[in-house]
């Protein structure tokens, strides 16, 4: 088969049948017509904007990931991208059985790729406007300073009780404690840093050390000529030991409790002690300020003054007056008050 400009094009029909063959002939015919005399632009699968996608996107840290989210998308392919309207995607989305903070990961990569596919790559001319589910709101996980030192004393005396230690005194994510090297630490400056490369948000981290954290660093010098943070083999910790970890939990008395969450403990006492939201989000390497948010209720302590204002009003002095009147008569507060 020949385009109307005189390319010639092989595909197969996917069929034995004849007919059936013939007819799909026919239509890519009319197809390869109308894109040649009517501007009309090629129509485009799913799959390549896939493809497209992957090798876009060599130097995304996140690609992993996205790779494998797109095998999870398997009732998309053979799709045109014209035809995926946004029914047909959340129908998709909706029979995935995962929560709704995974699934709004899935819905994040489809409408990248289609606003991809519409604004740079002009396969098409307007995509689905696809919103994010609404994800319930999580507890942050933080441990009272007494509970931390349960925990800490019930792991076993050597590289995992110093990694738990230096996580509470610095905040890093599991990943920068596990790997991190003596080439990123400054212990006159009592700095150490994160690389860009290594760091979720993409951009370097300065880790300011406070004197926990440089007892610890002073413990495991001369340990490992590379890594800070090493086995008793001196093999690099590639992973948390999950039996370990139950473990020390349940002799501690503690439940539900990630690693993870020696950060938010970190950054939970941070704001209890005054550090400035601002301050919190530079020192744990947000992006946002919105992820530093869900700390702010722990430090609402300079809001009392605030609520105090209404002390001074005279209805106020009013009420409390006669209520202490009528309380000394044995009448409830809420008698006094109406209620």
């Amino acid at each position: 088969m020949r385009t109307p400009s005189g390319e010639r094009i092989r595909r197969a029909a996917g069929t034995k049948d004849i007919k059936k063959a013939q007819e799909l002939r026919a239509k890519l015919v009319h197809e390869l017509w109308q894109q040649q005399y009517m501007a009309e632009k090629p129509k485009r699968l799913w799959d390549e904007a896939a493809v497209q996608w992957i090798n876009e996107r060599q130097d995304k840290k996140s690609i992993q990931t996205d790779i494998a989210r797109l095998r999870q998308l398997g009732r998309l392919r053979g799709m045109y991208l014209h035809e995926m309207s946004r029914d047909v995607i959340m129908s998709v989305i909706n029979d995935m059985t995962c929560s709704p903070s995974t699934k709004n990961r899935y819905i994040a990569l489809i409408r990248s790729i289609l606003y991809k596919a519409r604004d740079e790559w002009e396969w098409i001319d307007k995509a689905p406007k696809l919103k994010q589910l609404k994800e319930p709101t999580k507890r942050v996980r933080w441990l009272k300073p007494e509970e931390a030192h349960r925990l800490v004393m019930a792991l076993p005396d050597n590289y995992w009780r110093h990694m738990a230690v230096f996580s509470l005194a610095t905040g890093l994510r599991q990943s920068n404690v596990f790997s991190l090297k003596w080439e990123q630490v400054d212990l006159k400056r009592k700095l150490a840093w994160i690389f860009p490369d290594e760091a979720k948000s993409g951009k370097a981290i300065v880790v300011p050390l406070n004197d926990l954290a440089i007892k610890i660093l002073a413990i495991r010098q001369g340990m490992h000529h590379t890594y800070v943070f090493t086995t008793t083999q001196k093999q690099v910790v590639k992973s948390l030991n999950r039996k370990v970890w139950q473990k020390a939990l349940k002799d501690a008395g503690i439940r539900d409790f990630r690693w993870h969450d020696l950060r938010h403990t970190w950054a939970s006492w941070l704001i209890q002690q005054g550090v400035p939201l601002l301050a919190l989000k530079e020192m744990g390497g947000w992006e946002k300020l919105d992820m530093v948010m869900r700390y702010a209720h722990l430090a609402a302590e300079h809001l009392a003054p605030h609520a105090g204002v209404l002390d001074g009003l005279e209805w106020f002095r009013h009420k409390m007056d006669t209520s202490s009147n009528e309380a000394s008569k044995g009448k409830s507060l809420n008698d006094c008050l109406g209620f």
